[in-house]
């Protein structure tokens, strides 16, 4: 008769801890990457009152089975659904990556290595990858000897915003391009000259502007012949000529013509002969664009704008040292301006040159310093730095874990799992996301795995399970009641 009791208090704590489990998963419908867990029961020992027999020939008895009673049910494991894909969330930052695959993002407090589905990211005071908990998201470096590679090392945290990645290098622009029309009955070419201006940086990313003007000059049947004049190069920080002061120029020359600055005109000038741009009248196409100052015979569809300083100063302590940034003056630079784009037609009786830093083919444009304005991470977990100056650069790649029975994890609260004997070694190194077949997705977190529909369903089940092992209990007690009444 106690057997029954027992029996049933076993049911009622198995169903108690499924319904523990059931309202655990619901509370966590709504929490960044949660695994809902199941809950499976089994039979415990059994008591034999009499064993099984086989059949007997000499007796003619035919076997008979084991008569066995069951004491109840026990908890047989309580397992998390750790591949099974929860929904995403769309959130449009650029740091919450959700994982597509089976593979867990690593973290670390500084005690040791954690796993968590839990993409929710964001950049911490020092410039740091780490989560909103405080861990440290972990993955690999930059390759010291080429930065255009990763190193695939013992993890470590990955700096984002770290001053070695606050900016980029500026680089000198070394090609300009010069596009548009000249219109030869632009009355300004027979003047002062029609202005373009050209914008270069130098090698220390500070932006000039060049002041060049056009002249229309001799023309014959064949050619239509125009002089380029360097007149000015400003600052653009000031809006200051950078030419002035002559302490601090040894010369500048422009298309193989030496330039001087004139007090007087405030402007450069040459007593060489300018460089100049033909063109044929009749077919309006462009001709030559020639080098002063080259070879005889040599042409050249570019001219040459060189910027030079007095030797170090050091070497001539009576020269005034550069101020105000002046790092123009710090290095010889060269850039040729590409003229084989302009064309020579009448149209509006105006011309319509601009200049362009940059080659035809895209290079030689220079930049300023680049400043960090954004981060890009790459469905492979790289990360670039988006810096202001049209630049990228690699930071680093989040690595992940894979795990041989992920469902052996040992949930520690916060959307963290340990690594434990039955789940797997994690080897500190850990794995590019895309090995099994994964990926990472950008400005998407993974929310809970958990399905209402089961939940309710189960819950159902564990109610009723429950209310019948307390009746099986209830009925026991009614039976023993009846038993002790017989003395009556």
């Amino acid at each position: 008769m106690m057997r029954s009791l027992y029996s049933g208090v076993s049911g009622l704590k198995v169903h108690q801890t499924k319904m523990d489990v059931i309202g655990n998963n619901i509370a966590n419908v709504n929490t960044i990457g949660f695994k809902a867990s199941t809950v499976q029961f089994s039979d415990i020992f059994y008591q034999t009152t009499q064993n099984a027999s086989g059949a007997n020939e000499l007796t003619g008895t035919a076997g008979t089975n084991a008569k066995q009673i069951g004491l109840g049910t026990s908890l047989a494991s309580i397992t998390a659904a750790m591949t099974t894909q929860g929904g995403s969330q769309r959130t449009d930052n650029a740091t919450d990556l959700m994982i597509t695959g089976n593979s867990f993002f690593i973290v670390n407090n500084g005690n040791g290595n954690y796993f968590t589905k839990n993409g929710s990211f964001t950049i911490d005071g020092a410039g740091y990858l780490a989560t909103e908990t405080g861990y440290y998201v972990m993955g690999w470096s930059t390759d010291p000897d080429d930065p255009n590679k990763i190193k695939q090392d013992t993890v470590g945290k990955i700096a984002i915003q770290t001053p070695e990645n606050a900016s980029t290098p500026p680089e000198a622009t070394s090609d300009c391009t010069l596009k548009g029309n000249i219109d030869k009955t632009d009355s300004t070419l027979a003047g002062d000259g029609y202005i373009i201006s050209s914008e270069f940086y130098d090698n220390l990313g500070n932006a000039y502007t060049a002041k060049i003007a056009l002249n229309s000059t001799t023309s014959t049947a064949t050619e239509q012949k125009y002089t380029m004049n360097l007149l000015d190069i400003t600052s653009n920080a000031t809006g200051k000529s950078v030419v002035q002061d002559t302490s601090l120029i040894n010369s500048i020359q422009f298309g193989g013509s030496t330039y001087t600055y004139d007090a007087t005109t405030k402007q450069l000038k040459t007593t060489g002969t300018a460089p100049t741009v033909s063109f044929n009248p009749v077919t309006g196409a462009f001709m030559t664009t020639t080098a002063t100052g080259a070879a005889a015979g040599t042409t050249t569809n570019t001219l040459d704008l060189v910027l030079k300083t007095a030797s170090d100063v050091a070497a001539a302590p009576t020269a005034t040292p550069p101020v105000e940034g002046s790092s123009l003056f710090g290095k010889e630079g060269t850039i040729k301006y590409d003229c084989s784009s302009i064309t020579q037609y009448s149209t509006t009786g105006a011309c319509s040159i601009s200049s362009s830093r940059g080659s035809l083919a895209n290079t030689g444009a220079g930049r300023k310093v680049g400043n960090l304005s954004g981060v890009i991470v790459q469905q492979d977990g790289k990360i670039y730095g988006s810096y202001d100056n049209s630049t990228t650069k690699l930071l680093g790649q989040i690595a992940v874990a894979s795990f041989s029975n992920p469902a052996g994890l040992e949930a520690i609260g916060g959307s963290l799992f340990a690594a434990t004997q039955n789940s797997g070694d994690f080897d500190g190194k850990g794995v590019d996301v895309t090995a099994d077949g994964g990926k990472f997705s950008t400005g998407v977190l993974e929310m809970s795995n958990v399905d209402l529909s089961s939940e309710f369903t189960n819950m159902i089940t564990t109610q009723r399970g429950f209310q019948a092992n307390s009746r099986i209990i209830t009925t026991s007690d009614t039976l023993l009641e009846e038993l002790i009444n017989l003395k009556r």
